[in-house]
């Protein structure tokens, strides 16, 4: 009996929800990562929750996500390119992806300004028959504010010759087998980002494979923090630039295997909504945004 008259008090508590309460703030934010395009809107835009969104007027996928509603492409290879009515453009050598994220106004009456978040992402790469062949290590953020102006960045997953990381390597970065153990410093840059806007890592793991899901992989950072007591941390949600350190290693019992692929992570925090910078010893207090990955490799070079 007491389980029955719970259940009936959450029926109760559903049907007597009141709506969002609506934002006015016209932001779209939109992230072209390699494989993935996210964008993101701020919650409730005029009074639309998020199930009443569709991703191209299909898809109705958004996700709350720390203050934002969030609406991924997760694939952009040609099988997979009209995803949620995802439109694509090939003008020698480059290749645009187009969608909007809608208001469904079929109802009798409509009681909110319909929106139409349109987006776009061009990329300045080779597109193969059977996979999408982007820049692995470049990302572009695109931060449109209304009235207020719009602004692009570029993210970049880079390797840099010190613990200053004030000088960048030039691709393709390779370590030498004698170098196996000596330090490696990476890490995340945006360049053309307000201030506002901080760059974190949530994970970032290296494999003998350039798929990020392989199965076989390294953990470096795990929710923004050191995974083992050899790895440093530098700087993480404090600034344009996140960045670390660990020891140069390879994969063993892999035959001919002469490259390792660094994975990250990332997104970009908005300092006036949340507490960008990332405190390991609370971690479990801090609220995760999820991103996309970025991909760097290594070439592993005998002598």
């Amino acid at each position: 009996m007491v389980a029955v008259t719970i259940y009936l008090m959450v029926i109760l508590a559903q049907a007597f929800a009141g709506p969002c309460t609506p934002n006015k703030a016209d932001v779209i934010l939109v992230y072209c990562y390699p494989r993935t395009i996210i964008t993101k809107i701020p919650e409730c835009p005029y009074g639309w929750e998020v199930n009443q969104l569709a991703l191209g007027g299909i898809c109705y996928n958004g996700i709350h996500d720390s203050g934002y509603y969030q609406f991924t492409i997760p694939d952009l290879s040609p099988k997979n390119k009209s995803y949620c009515g995802t439109q694509s453009e090939f003008k020698n050598p480059v290749y645009h992806f187009y969608n909007s994220i809608v208001s469904n106004d079929t109802t009798v009456i409509v009681k909110s300004q319909p929106v139409n978040y349109s987006f776009t992402c061009t990329y300045n790469a080779n597109y193969l028959v059977n996979q999408a062949a982007f820049d692995q290590r470049v990302a572009t953020v695109h931060v449109k504010n209304g009235s207020s102006g719009s602004f692009e960045s570029q993210l970049s997953l880079n390797f840099y010759s010190n613990a200053k990381f004030s000088s960048i390597k030039e691709a393709p970065f390779v370590v030498e087998t004698s170098e196996i153990g000596s330090d490696i410093f990476a890490g995340v840059e945006a360049k053309g980002l307000s201030d506002r806007f901080k760059v974190v890592l949530n994970n970032c793991w290296a494999t003998p494979s350039s798929e990020y899901f392989y199965q076989v992989h390294w953990p470096l950072i795990t929710k923004g923090c050191a995974s083992d007591f050899s790895i440093v941390v530098h700087e993480n949600g404090k600034t344009n630039r996140a960045t670390f350190q660990f020891n140069a290693f390879r994969f063993q019992n892999i035959p001919k295997l002469s490259k390792v692929w660094l994975h990250c992570e990332t997104h970009v925090c908005d300092s006036e909504k949340f507490s960008c910078p990332v405190t390991c010893d609370k971690r479990k207090q801090r609220m995760e945004q999820s991103g996309g990955v970025l991909v760097a490799e290594i070439s592993v070079r005998s002598k």
